[in-house]
């Protein structure tokens, strides 16, 4: 199990969120526990102050996420209401650009409404697929249908914003379940599947009833296994090899473990490169070289999550400049690892095999802890 500090341990670290979630914050649970951290060394719903999907607790702040464009309005609920014309499809929305990147600007007749929310892929990405009440990594824009008016975005932040889809208003769960990594994404959602239920959202100029488009750049999301080119390791290393559920099993050669340390990819991930301040989201199996026996393994407990700057130094070295999706062979020497005292069942002196398959990586600092 990922060993880290004592005072993160204590406190499971979460990601803020803002107005999609239907009830609380959006978290992001980490898998805390205690095998690597180096040697010697209740949700409230406050949508409403809110206008983020998943920003960081900066960006949540009242006057960071009630953009301009929706507080200069007060006045819009006291005028005449024109009706909205109802749309049949997302063809009468004008984005642009359409692409991933910058922020977007979409144009349309309004007031506008439709029927039923609708999702249209403006550019669509190579990447995994969001699965199905999944973890996504977005940045976004929202536009209110009744003014026009943008309510909130995350482009102008600089920070993208991650969430669990089960936390998020229906609209927004229905717009990115199996979209693609790398997709640019329209979504014009009714005030049913947005606000309605909670009374609209005042603060962001967000009514009972008002219709909601939101332009969003699937930026990651979670792999559930390597996805990549496969790389044939060094002569010399330990050999890796999946069971019939696909967990990897080590078998040691019967030779002097090396002295130095060893980082070999297996799996080439196709994801985004491992940053030294990331923390990283991680199936493994760690292995004792002198006798190859199974030490650590969460494959059966499910994945954990922990900053790299946390961790074993073997770790740190060997996974920064990795990509998410990769499956690594990590062999390390006492000095990387648990030093001369050992920890737990772990001898002193040992020389440690992780095989480590790295499934998301995202910046430990927007981790509230």
């Amino acid at each position: 199990m990922l060993r880290i500090s004592k005072t993160t341990e204590s406190t499971p670290a979460r990601a803020a969120s803002g107005v999609l979630r239907r009830a609380g914050m959006a978290v992001l649970a980490l898998g805390l526990s205690t095998a690597l951290v180096a040697c010697g060394s209740e949700e409230t719903d406050d949508a409403g102050a809110s206008a983020s999907p998943g920003a960081s607790a900066a960006a949540s702040t009242p006057a960071a996420s009630a953009p301009a464009s929706a507080a200069a309005t007060p006045s819009a609920s006291a005028t005449p209401k024109a009706k909205p014309t109802t749309i049949k499809d997302l063809s009468a929305l004008t984005v642009t650009p359409t692409t991933p990147g910058k922020a977007p600007k979409v144009t349309g007749k309004w007031p506008l409404a439709i029927d039923k929310t609708q999702v249209k892929v403006l550019t669509q990405g190579k990447g995994p697929a969001v699965p199905k009440g999944g973890t996504v990594e977005v940045n976004y824009q929202g536009v209110n249908a009744r003014t026009g008016k943008v309510f909130d975005e995350s482009f102008s932040r600089g920070q993208t914003a991650s969430f669990p889809l089960d936390q998020v208003v229906t609209g927004f769960k229905k717009g990115l379940e199996g979209q693609k990594v790398g997709s640019r994404v329209l979504v014009m959602m009714t005030g049913a599947d947005g606000y309605d239920a909670s009374g609209g959202q005042p603060a962001a100029g967000i009514e009972k009833g008002d219709n909601l488009i939101f332009t969003i750049d699937v930026i990651s999301t979670p792999y559930t296994k390597p996805t990549g080119k496969t790389v044939a390791p060094k002569a010399g290393l330990p050999t890796v090899k999946d069971d019939a559920k696909g967990v990897p099993t080590v078998t040691i050669p019967k030779t002097a473990a090396p002295t130095s340390l060893v980082s070999q990819p297996l799996v080439e991930g196709e994801g985004k490169k491992i940053k030294d301040s990331d923390a990283v989201t991680v199936k493994y199996r760690a292995y004792t070289w002198a006798d190859g026996k199974l030490m650590q393994d969460n494959y059966a407990t499910g994945a954990e999550t922990a900053a790299l700057s946390q961790l074993i130094p073997a770790w740190k070295k060997g996974l920064v400049g990795k990509t998410t999706g990769s499956r690594v062979l990590v062999v390390a020497p006492p000095a990387d690892a648990y030093g001369e005292k050992g920890w737990d069942k772990i001898p002193g002196n040992a020389t440690m095999v992780y095989v480590i398959d790295v499934l998301d990586a995202q910046d430990a600092s927007q981790m509230v802890q």
